[in-house]
């Protein structure tokens, strides 16, 4: 289809649409923005030239072929040929999410080579493929966090028609897809939009230099191109739902918060689209508002967001795992942090932060927001990337304590996510890598990255370089690993919980503070319903005691376990479920 396209540049005085051997110019209209009548079909090439500056590519194009720096390449996502008329969507209640860097997942590292191991996911029995953010950025490898065109699909990764070309896949396989959205900041190599317009704002700063400007003179505009984006990827795109990177950094100070005027807008949609669509967004202020509907609450009304990532989850069974007790980790080496993060969310929730050095968080009522409004999981890009050398935890643990983490998550009341591979134990790390093209830039990385490990007191010669490109190479999954030991017995694992999690609703049941915890001497037991869920981290056999009569095991990881006059006899690194 043949359109015009405009731009938003309110402090232009001259706008030109650039097109292979023609400069067309643009006419202002109201609150703006600029337009013409030049009609572009499905990859003709187009910029913008303001006051007779450099070309620069559109803030809201879907295609830049030749990377940021190059023209936006036109694309009309209404002339895919969908086959999911019979979608009818996944809700975030339920589900269990699936975490993939489409780079990294399949040694293609495309959206295509991707789709071919849905049927993977499928058969391992999780509901929603997370793919990391897919947005431009300058180089092909990235972890997607420095994209800088929010609109667009990276063209190394297959460019937009590829998305929908996996979206539709997924749909059939019966997987919802979930796309993760920045939009707190942007990457510095490759960023025009200050150059077009009040995109960024010095009234609040960021990790990353200026804030978006959500709130700041000229404001309205920059939030309506964030929330056509969301639209865009949920009705254009037929994605089930979005995560929302590091939301705390989403600063303003208006009446009406931009998440829950987001929120509000997706629920619209889901209405008018017949089908459920959702947010999750990452956020580090342990705050149940975030995902308190809107208009209830004891004291504030929330923003409705639907659901939000439960870190403090992942950082009790961590250290329960490994040990681990620096930084962050060092508040959750109390002994009350496990058994309270599987009755809540939140192990700061008004309590002391010995990382932060301060109170953190808020009480989670349970009556008003229920478990599976988290997000909760053992490994994430995050936890495992920002490890000086990317080591999973299938490097730092042997396979009977990934096994009890595994029963832990995925019997808890939580959303669970998986990070990828993580189902068979992959052997592979997962590191920091980029593919900077700018020398400044890509020094920069590089150092920050050896100074920021060097202050903890590692070798900067032991810290991966991410700019070479055997880090990228190294963070390739392995896919012959699951047809081999360890691998294929931890992935039949993974296979038998969320089987086991779909078939008895005990084992997902979102209500928290219903889970009877104990942990002590390395031995956790939880009482779910029908259900004894219990894993001894210990090295020794632990038994449990007054184990109900007639109690049958449901799942066991070690052959050896056994149920002897009301007492489960438990080897070392081992959990069980057992029916009561």
């Amino acid at each position: 289809m043949r359109r015009s396209p405009g731009l938003w540049a309110p402090y232009a005085s001259g706008v030109e649409l650039v097109t292979p051997g023609a400069r067309t110019p643009m006419t202002r209209a109201d609150g703006g923005w600029w337009s013409c009548d030049v009609r572009l079909a499905d990859g003709d090439r187009y910029a913008f030239r303001l006051d007779g500056g450099d070309p620069r590519p559109d803030p809201r194009g879907l295609a830049l072929p030749d990377g940021p720096h190059g023209s936006s390449a036109w694309y009309d996502p209404a002339g895919f040929a969908w086959s999911d008329d019979g979608w009818r969507g996944v809700p975030l209640e339920g589900s269990v999410v699936y975490e993939a860097h489409v780079g990294t997942f399949t040694p293609g590292g495309t959206l295509d080579s991707a789709a071919e191991r849905l049927g993977h996911l499928a058969d391992l029995g999780v509901d929603v493929v997370e793919l990391l953010p897919l947005a431009s950025f300058p180089g092909r490898h990235n972890w997607g966090y420095d994209g800088v065109a929010p609109y667009s699909v990276h063209e190394a990764y297959g460019g937009p028609a590829a998305l929908q070309r996996f979206v539709d896949a997924a749909h059939g396989h019966g997987l919802g897809v979930c796309l993760d959205v920045v939009y707190n900041h942007l990457g510095p190599d490759g960023n025009f939009l200050a150059e077009i317009g009040p995109y960024f704002t010095d009234k609040h700063t960021t990790p990353w230099g200026k804030a978006v400007n959500f709130d700041d003179r000229d404001s309205d505009e920059v939030r309506r191109w964030v929330l056509d984006n969301v639209r865009q990827w949920l009705r254009d795109f037929h994605v089930d739902g979005l995560r929302l990177d590091a939301v705390h950094e989403y600063h303003d100070d208006g009446a009406l918060p931009l998440l829950e005027e987001m929120s509000r807008e997706v629920d619209e949609l889901a209405e008018e689209t017949g089908r459920p669509l959702w947010l999750v967004a990452e956020s580090d202020r342990n705050d149940p508002r975030t995902v308190t509907p809107r208009g209830r609450g004891a004291a504030v009304a929330g923003l409705g967001v639907h659901g939000q990532w439960a870190d403090d989850v992942h950082h009790a069974v961590h250290v329960a795992l490994t040990g681990e007790t620096q930084g962050y980790y060092a508040d959750f080496a109390d002994p009350e942090a496990l058994p309270k993060v599987l009755r809540t969310p939140f192990f700061h929730d008004g309590t002391y932060s010995s990382f932060r050095g301060r109170r953190h968080g808020r009480v989670v009522d349970p009556e008003t927001v229920p478990g599976w409004r988290f997000v909760a999981s053992l490994q994430t890009h995050d936890q495992v990337g920002n490890r000086a050398r990317g080591e999973r935890l299938s490097m730092l643990v042997d396979p009977g304590l990934l096994a009890c983490g595994a029963a832990v998550l995925l019997t808890s009341p939580y959303t669970p996510m998986l990070f990828m591979g993580e189902e068979w134990g992959a052997g592979t790390p997962w590191q920091f890598f980029t593919d900077h093209t700018d020398r400044a830039v890509a020094e920069g990385t590089r150092e920050g990255r050896r100074a920021e490990f060097g202050s903890h007191g590692w070798d900067e010669s032991q810290v991966p370089d991410p700019q070479d490109p055997e880090t990228f190479r190294r963070s390739l999954l392995d896919w012959s690993e699951p047809g081999r030991e360890p691998h294929a017995r931890l992935l039949a694992w993974y296979r038998d919980l969320l089987a086991a999690r779909r078939a008895h609703p005990d084992l997902r049941d979102p209500r928290l503070g219903r889970a009877d915890a104990t942990w002590a001497d390395r031995l956790l037991t939880v009482r779910r319903g029908a259900f004894l869920v219990a894993a001894n981290l210990s090295d020794r056999p632990r038994t449990v005691e007054a184990v109900a009569a007639g109690g049958a095991v449901l799942l066991a990881w070690d052959p050896d376990v056994a149920v002897r006059d009301g007492r489960l006899e438990l080897p070392p690194h081992s959990p069980v479920v057992l029916s009561r």
